[in-house]
């Protein structure tokens, strides 16, 4: 049947699939052994021509084994004569090695004494460069400080010092530098600040010499001045003092009046005390005086220096109202002696004083609240006018 065909030639073609597989591997087998019988040819090859120079060397060395028997006993005898050589050798190691001994231990010392040697000459350096490193400290300390080299300074000092008196040198110079450095720094300015300072200072003395001799021609013109004005005072003061009695008698009718230079203070001025002793009373203090009294002591006082230094104007504010009616007509009557060489405004309600006026200036209130200034001339015949006080106000 078709079916058993078919699994036929599948089953065959399963073994044609081996057949060719295993028809692959012999011929892979094949060509893997002509390579190999061809290695092997070539490894035969080799190894003939190998075994034909192996022939050769083993030819070689025996001849070379010839050699080596007559070079050994060459050797022989040449060890022979060396182990005779090596014993005199011996010999001589034996006092070299000895002497080796001698000169170790002689070494040793050199190298001690190289050594002790070293560290003396490191210490030298040290010092050495210690010393140049003073000495060149030294030379700029030199330099800086005093401006020269050492080798001028030695060349100056006839004798360099030594023992106690170059100590009691450096003693005295550690001093001085304490001294010195306890000063401060040193400004290098400083002479030329001192040429400014001193011509400053000489600047400043002239000026103060002229300010000197300003100040006493000052003081001199001050005591001329203090001795005129002590003059001028003394002047005014006894014509003051002796219209002031004057006008003080004739506005109490009669009594004592005068001033007195009080005792000098701490500054050495001297005050001015006013001594009035009314008519009919004992000297008392002027403030034990009554109103009326103290208004003509001062009024009295006031006319005396205005007799001495007259004024054009003068304004007397309600001066009569302590007064009575027998001191206000003395009052007036001064000053209408006073009105012909100064112009008095009086403020009053004196009705005798307002008499004396020529002119009458007065505040009245004609509705409440409204001020009104009214002002009257009298009208005098002119023999009476120039006695009268050119202005009075009311």
């Amino acid at each position: 049947d078709f079916q058993a065909m078919q699994e036929n030639v599948v089953a065959r073609r399963e073994e044609l699939a081996t057949m060719s597989e295993r028809l692959t591997s012999a011929e892979a087998a094949e060509r893997h052994l002509i390579e190999e019988i061809s290695l092997a040819s070539e490894r035969t090859l080799s190894l003939n021509e190998q075994h034909g120079a192996m022939g050769r060397e083993l030819t070689d060395l025996e001849a070379s084994c010839q050699q080596l028997t007559l070079q050994a006993e060459q050797l022989r005898t040449e060890k022979t004569r060396l182990e005779a050589n090596r014993s005199a050798l011996d010999a001589e190691w034996e006092i070299a090695r000895s002497r080796t001994s001698q000169l170790d231990e002689e070494l040793r010392g050199k190298r001690a004494s190289l050594e002790e040697l070293r560290a003396e000459r490191n210490q030298r350096q040290i010092e050495k460069a210690r010393n140049d490193a003073d000495r060149d400290y030294l030379r700029q300390t030199c330099v800086t400080e005093l401006n020269a080299q050492p080798e001028e300074l030695i060349a100056l000092q006839s004798q360099l010092l030594v023992g106690e008196e170059l100590i009691a040198a450096e003693t005295s110079y550690n001093e001085m530098k304490a001294r010195v450095d306890a000063m401060g720094p040193v400004n290098m300015m400083a002479l030329e600040e001192f040429k400014e300072c001193e011509e400053r200072d000489t600047f400043l003395r002239r000026e103060r010499d002229d300010l000197v001799t300003s100040i006493q021609n000052t003081q001199l013109t001050i005591n001329e001045l203090d001795a005129v004005s002590k003059q001028k005072f003394e002047e005014a003061f006894n014509f003051i003092n002796t219209h002031f009695t004057i006008a003080f008698q004739s506005l109490f009718g009669g009594g004592h009046g005068e001033m007195r230079l009080g005792e000098p203070d701490s500054s050495g001025e001297t005050g001015i005390d006013i001594v009035a002793q009314p008519p009919g009373k004992r000297l008392q203090n002027i403030l034990l005086l009554s109103g009326g009294e103290k208004a003509l002591t001062a009024l009295a006082l006031l006319i005396a220096v205005f007799k001495y230094s007259p004024s054009p104007f003068c304004i007397l504010d309600e001066v009569d109202a302590p007064l009575d009616e027998a001191n206000v007509g003395r009052f007036n009557r001064m000053l209408a002696d006073m009105c012909a060489q100064t112009q008095f405004i009086v403020v009053t309600h004196n009705r005798k004083t307002m008499e004396m006026g020529s002119v009458l200036y007065g505040v009245t209130m004609q509705e409440p609240g409204v001020s009104k200034l009214v002002s009257v001339k009298w009208e005098e015949a002119p023999a009476l006018a120039a006695p009268k006080a050119a202005s009075n106000a009311a």
